[in-house]
């Protein structure tokens, strides 16, 4: 398996496994997929990987969107991360934070968030392994099909850049 900047060819892909997150109602408040051209816009250019398995198949992805457009936030970025669920379990995931944090610092990015549901605990997990600590609970800051839900808000701050 190896880690590559995404594009749009690896969109329907990515699309499909961004779908299964939000099936599952532990993901995201999003309930649709949006367009790539919608997509693209949100998200930092340069900042979005995707792990390529063996087979040639996208098994995962991650990228990072800007908090603010304010120029005081303009190191802080949030990150999402998604597995496909054939390729959960097998470091995929890691591999692909691991990424987004190293190329986000190189970028000049010295935190970086993560608002995830409480019942995704592999996220969590995931998370907290890549140096992200949980700075406190957003309660019920929106519905999901109708249901408030909780996010538990994580950040990471860099040890290599904005430290002066």
């Amino acid at each position: 398996m190896h880690i590559e900047q995404m594009h749009a060819g690896h969109w329907p892909q990515v699309a499909a496994i961004y779908s299964e997150g939000i099936s599952t109602g532990q993901a995201t408040f999003e309930t649709s997929v949006p367009e790539w051209e919608e997509w693209d816009a949100e998200h930092v250019s340069g900042l979005r990987f995707v792990a390529i398995a063996e087979n040639g198949r996208v098994a995962g992805w991650s990228a990072m969107s800007p908090v603010s457009d304010r120029c005081t936030y303009a190191g802080v970025g949030e990150v999402s991360v998604y597995v496909a669920p054939e390729f959960a379990g097998q470091g995929v995931g890691q591999r692909l934070l691991e990424q987004l944090i190293s190329e986000s610092e190189r970028a000049g990015f010295w935190t970086l968030q993560a608002g995830i549901f409480p019942e995704n605990m592999a996220s969590l997990k995931l998370h907290e392994k890549c140096g992200f600590r949980v700075v406190g609970i957003r309660e019920k800051p929106g519905k999901l099909n109708g249901e408030w839900k909780d996010v538990i808000f994580l950040e990471r701050r860099s040890s290599v850049t904005g430290i002066d």
